[in-house]
């Protein structure tokens, strides 16, 4: 799929990936207003964009990865405040 096609319902459909979101996208199209199509239309446009990018950046992770490589992006660790969460869920827990 290329980024200069015109999005249209086909491709957007194309682009969820599922068919769960599909029949979610076109159950909202085929039902909404005249004069909200267009911003349903934008609002899963957008979702079908989102998932685009985000399966580009899944499939460039795991290249890096099988390649031995840093997985590209910035990425923070929260290690530590994950830790302490889960010790004071326990100790809350044990009271």
């Amino acid at each position: 799929m290329s980024a200069d096609q015109p999005w249209t319902i086909e491709r957007i459909c194309d682009a969820l990936g599922t068919p769960a979101l599909s029949t979610r996208f076109l159950g909202e199209i085929n039902r909404a207003p005249a004069h909200e199509m267009l911003a349903v239309f934008a609002k899963w446009q957008g979702i079908a964009e989102r998932l685009l990018i985000t399966a580009q950046r899944v499939i460039e992770a795991k290249a890096a990865q099988e390649a031995g490589l840093p997985i590209p992006g910035e990425w923070t660790d929260i290690t530590d405040k994950v830790q302490a969460e889960a010790a004071r869920i326990r100790a809350r827990q044990a009271a």
